[in-house]
């Protein structure tokens, strides 16, 4: 994927000009504020409303600011032009290249988040502080699934402000947020604006896969501020900043951004630094979420659930015996292959869409056994599927 680059000390006019357009229906999109990773936009269920937040409990933007920019770290990954350097020229060195982002210390011992697409790759990452320090940091884990790294740096626990999550189930659409980040290098900017939407979001991810559940808002966020905090009125982290959309021909943001939830993070989070990686369930299928338009044209035998496209092979799912489609169909402008199982269930939990499998799916681990509920045709059909490990990327 495209990073967010510029030659050692190029300084501000070379970083204004990074960010790459994919074209999405219309609209173009930036996958990494300032990259190149497709940002896919889908309904699911609307969540039930979450309990309303006390006004007096909100703070104003400045008071957020005073609180969490401490907290806000610059991060600069450098990674060397090649991967071979015996290939460059004898008479030449290869120049550096800088990826600039955001980040945010979690905790007094020293560990950092922000974004996998901001360090991928890099072979040196330095942390600035608000007091001016600049340290070197080491990798602890990251997570292309959901574009979480890890950081660490050696530092006094006085020289540290750890800012605390908040609950992004709790979020509702409407409510302010500030966004702290590093903008085109301009270090600890704010922006504020309000929660555009919640829950029926999905990105995809560095390595290809879906991160749900993301929270969209209109704070301004640009290149630089990948990795940095989304804050409620209360000054907690409810999402970490990753990707924005712009539209064609636009240079700039439009006003909609996207977060990594915080209850996602701190999951993965937890993983990374007892591990320095996160296994994943894999099942091995990819599908469709039914709808009633398509239950009628493919005349399903249910309204609702996960109708099973294709299936990996050597796969859990494939091991288990669930069977993919055979028939190409096109409905709405839309490709789908019929003739699979629908998958209506799987561990006891009801699932009327691949949002909600995959949410199933997070709960269980590699080796986990599980039932899962299938029609086929006009039976019902309930196997037994020990899970698999989800590989580094989708497949085919």
């Amino acid at each position: 994927m495209n990073r967010t680059t510029v030659p050692r000390a190029a300084g501000f006019a070379a970083a204004s000009l990074l960010g790459g357009l994919i074209a999405l229906g219309g609209v173009a999109v930036t996958g990494d504020l300032g990259g190149g990773t497709t940002t896919v936009v889908r309904a699911s269920p609307v969540p039930t409303p979450a309990a309303p937040v006390a006004a007096d409990d909100r703070l104003g933007v400045s008071d957020i600011y005073a609180r969490a920019a401490p907290g806000v770290v610059q991060i600069t990954s450098t990674t060397a032009t090649t991967d071979n350097p015996s290939l460059v020229p004898f008479d030449q060195q290869a120049v550096p290249q800088q990826a600039l982002g955001s980040g945010f210390v979690i905790d007094k011992a020293g560990y950092i988040v922000t974004n996998y697409h901001v360090i991928e790759g890099a072979d040196e990452i330095e942390v600035s502080f608000s007091n001016q320090d600049t340290l070197s940091a080491t990798l602890v884990g990251s997570d292309p699934s959901t574009d979480i790294a890890v950081l660490r740096v050696q530092s006094s626990s006085r020289g540290l402000a750890p800012l605390a999550f908040g609950n992004s189930d709790n979020v509702r659409v409407g409510d302010p947020v500030v966004a702290i980040g590093n903008p085109f290098g301009l270090r600890r900017t704010a922006t504020a604006g309000i929660v555009s939407a919640v829950q029926e979001r999905t990105i995809t991810a560095p390595n290809g896969y879906p991160i749900d559940h993301v929270i969209q808002t209109d704070a301004q966020i640009n290149s630089g501020n990948s990795g940095g905090p989304l804050l409620n009125a209360q000054g907690e982290v409810i999402g970490v900043n990753s990707q924005i959309a712009r539209a064609d021909g636009s240079t700039g943001n439009v006003g909609i951004g996207f977060a990594v939830p915080s209850n996602t993070v701190e999951a993965v989070v937890a993983q990374l630094v007892t591990t320095g990686k996160v296994d994943r369930a894999y099942l091995g299928i990819s599908g469709s979420t039914i709808t009633p338009e398509l239950a009628r044209v493919f005349r399903l035998p249910v309204d609702e659930g996960v109708l099973v496209e294709s299936v990996v092979p050597g796969s859990a799912a494939d091991e288990a015996g669930i069977d993919g489609g055979t028939t190409g169909v096109v409905v709405a402008g839309e490709s789908h292959v019929t003739g699979g199982d629908v998958i209506v269930a799987i561990g006891g939990k009801r699932v009327s869409s691949t949002d909600e499998l995959r949410d199933v799916l997070a709960d269980r681990k590699p080796g986990n056994t599980v039932g899962v509920q299938i029609h086929r045709g006009t039976k019902i059909v309930t196997l037994e599927v020990k899970l698999g490990r989800q590989p580094s990327a989708p497949q085919p």
